[in-house]
């Protein structure tokens, strides 16, 4: 059996008196709704009071205490664009109200403000370019800054479960502002232009034997390499190496976090954005076999309505646990393709569907929701 949550914003539920009539009569039983969430200019056509939010920084969605936050350099910072103190609990208390069960939403590493402030703790490729959108999980203070974040979007408020984004590396790819990088590189340069340098990764490697000069000259060489059409891969080893520790970091990372969470709320059900490619990085960084033993589901990104999605999600099923697919009624899907992409994502092993996005999608995309649902259901 397939099961379905609709994932939301705290601005599309606040002021608008019809969304939780929208979301039921879809026939979705649970909104994934945003505790923390990156930087972000969204729309909201069908809400009452106004077209566009425009959240400027990543942020919590929730009181920011200053007793747990005092002293810290990674904190989040009051919001600007909504006037609730608590975005979050509020809204999540309406969709209850509404007999609809609701999963904290918690973006992890994604964070431009505090990447741009605090440049040392950010992901850096071998070029010494850094990537101010990227907090790396090798570094300590980090970690500890996801996990009281992760802490503090559940403490005392509506949640039924929590789905876990970027808890991991995010890479070169990145969509920002006038993105001009797309096509630039081939996948196997993007994949070595997402390989961390910082200090702390770099120790990391010094620890497995490697000399990390010589690797980033190696990762240069393989981008270069890949640039002129004249390919010069890694040693698999060095390449084995690399991914290790940046599992490491990874498992690192979210163990924190869990320990946090379930602090808080010891049995929530955790779901993990992840990619059944290891190298991935991104809001979907690759799968650690450690993550398999330590969360309730995966949610594999399934927006592209070609067959690799679907084989990515039939790859993800096969390491035996609950896939829940994260599939979008908007671009790049075309209306007509929704439904047949989604039977093949069931076929292939997704047990749950994420449907992508409530508050996003207009009026005429709205009845895809209630489509699938009746569908799959």
């Amino acid at each position: 059996m397939v099961t379905f949550s609709g994932h939301a914003y705290p601005w599309d539920v606040l002021g608008d008196p019809d969304f939780t009539a929208r979301v039921a009569a879809h026939g979705i039983p649970a909104v994934t709704l945003a505790a923390s969430y990156h930087s972000t200019r969204a729309a909201t056509p069908l809400h009452p009071d106004h077209q566009i939010v425009d959240a400027s920084f990543a942020a919590l969605y929730r009181p920011v205490r200053e007793s747990v936050w005092h002293g810290r350099r990674l904190r989040p910072r009051a919001l600007q664009w909504m006037d609730a103190a608590d975005p979050y609990g509020r809204a999540a208390e309406e969709l209850h109200t509404a007999g609809l069960s609701v999963a904290a939403w918690i973006v992890l590493t994604h964070n431009t403000r505090l990447g741009t402030a605090f440049p040392e703790l950010t992901v850096v490729n071998c070029f010494g370019e850094r990537y101010p959108y990227a907090l790396c999980p090798a570094q300590e203070e980090v970690r500890d800054y996801a996990a009281t974040l992760a802490a503090e979007a559940i403490r005392d408020a509506p949640a039924d479960a929590v789905s876990l984004e970027a808890c991991g590396q995010l890479g070169v790819t990145h969509l920002s502002h006038h993105e001009k990088t797309d096509g630039a590189w081939t996948p196997e340069a993007a994949r070595s232009l997402s390989v961390c340098c910082c200090a702390a990764c770099a120790a990391a490697w010094s620890g497995r034997g490697l000399d990390p000069a010589e690797v980033t000259a190696a990762l240069r060489a393989a981008v270069h390499g890949e640039a002129v059409g004249a390919p010069e891969p890694l040693d698999a080893a060095v390449e084995a190496q690399i991914l290790g520790g940046r599992h490491a970091s990874a498992d690192r990372l979210r163990a924190q976090v869990l320990a946090a969470i379930r602090e808080v709320t010891p049995d929530i059900p955790v779901t993990l954005h992840a990619n059944p490619d290891p190298w991935a990085t991104g809001p979907s960084p690759g799968i650690t076999p450690a993550a398999l033993s330590e969360v309730d589901a995966l949610l594999v990104p399934a927006w592209p309505t070609i067959a690799a999605t679907a084989d990515a999600i039939a790859d993800a099923a096969r390491l035996g646990i609950p896939v829940d697919a994260y599939v979008t009624v908007l671009s790049p899907a075309a209306e007509d393709e929704v439904l047949p992409h989604v039977e093949r994502l069931v076929a292939a092993g997704a047990r749950r569907l994420s449907l992508y996005h409530l508050g996003l999608a207009p009026r005429w995309k709205q009845p895809l929701f209630a489509e699938v649902v009746a569908a799959f259901g």
